[in-house]
């Protein structure tokens, strides 16, 4: 039997008909709402096709991703699983565009066979932005201890050398240009799609950002935030495009689901340890990298308002 979304009815890649019901992220409305706008195919994977725009804005990448794939901040999540192949038709290279409500790749077809084309209608939107509600420091330090816990065993891609560890301690000390230069200088550090020190600073911005707006005298880390984020997004040109996209939406607070999941286990929205496990599983070392960077935002965040909380009781 066909899957359905919405009571419509999805057809299998084999079908005549090859459009799909695609639920798209909110941080690509722009871009899927405008006009058609050529794209072009810059990976294909079973699970997931990343599409790179001609747009000289934010963001240039949108991913589709099969129903049971991680799902970062600029997908389109359609209503058919990996084991449906629902990317078999497409390959790297591939002529696409985005736009009036549809995704298109002119696919490739099956090897030896005839051209086949894919097309993903937008029918539903998702928020990548997670709001977690009032989060206490005292909950904060005990999570934060447990996502060392969960976390210790996890290899990091940038396992050994110095950058992350200098960035986190500069953040939770506040010193904001010595943060700010250890930020620049992991921009695009590591191999890969999303290199390591682009999953890192992805998570340490969201973390940052999110519980900053969470715990009682966040607010200089939210102002961290914008210091950072403004710095590595400027520097983004020195990355792939998948991860200068993914830094933008970083910098703006916008979380894969994955990431999302822990930072509501965090404030007490959902059991933490499930959440952390399936972070950990994305891909090859990004889950880990965006799970060190999460602990080094929650550790600054911690560090930051207790020192605010320390300079309103000195002038009080």
């Amino acid at each position: 039997m066909s899957p359905t979304v919405a009571g419509e009815t999805l057809v299998s890649p084999g079908a005549v008909r090859p459009q799909v019901a695609g639920a798209a992220s909110l941080t690509l409305r722009g871009p899927l709402e405008g006009p058609r706008a050529a794209a072009r195919v810059i990976a294909a994977f079973p699970a997931a096709v990343y599409l790179e725009t001609r747009s000289p804005g934010e963001p240039r990448v949108l991913a589709l991703v099969s129903s049971d794939a991680a799902r970062p901040p600029n997908a389109v999540v359609v209503a058919a699983s990996c084991r449906e192949l629902p990317f078999a038709a497409v390959r790297e290279g591939d002529d696409a565009s985005v736009g009036e409500g549809l995704v298109e790749i002119a696919g490739s077809g099956p090897r030896g066979g005839p051209p086949r084309r894919v097309q993903v209608k937008i029918r539903r939107w998702w928020d990548p932005s997670p709001v977690l509600g009032p989060v206490s420091a005292a909950r904060l330090g005990d999570v934060t201890r447990t996502l060392e816990s969960e976390t210790a065993g996890a290899v990091c891609g940038l396992a050994g050398h110095p950058g992350p560890r200098l960035l986190a301690g500069h953040c939770a000390g506040g010193d904001l240009a010595h943060a700010v230069d250890a930020a620049e200088r992991i921009v695009g550090l590591g191999p890969g799609l999303t290199p390591s020190g682009d999953d890192v600073l992805a998570g340490l911005l969201v973390s940052l950002r999110i519980l900053g707006a969470s715990v009682p005298g966040g607010r200089t880390a939210i102002w961290l935030a914008d210091w950072l984020g403004a710095a590595v997004t400027t520097h983004a040109t020195r990355t792939t495009a998948l991860a200068a996209t993914l830094l933008h939406c970083a910098a703006r607070g916008q979380a894969g689901t994955e990431l999302a999941s822990v930072l509501r286990g965090i404030a007490g929205h959902s059991p933490l340890r499930p959440a952390v496990h399936r972070l950990l599983s994305v891909g090859h070392t990004s889950g880990a990298d965006l799970a060190w960077g999460l602990v080094a935002g929650c550790r600054a965040t911690l560090a930051l308002a207790a020192t605010a909380d320390e300079q309103g009781k000195a002038t009080a």
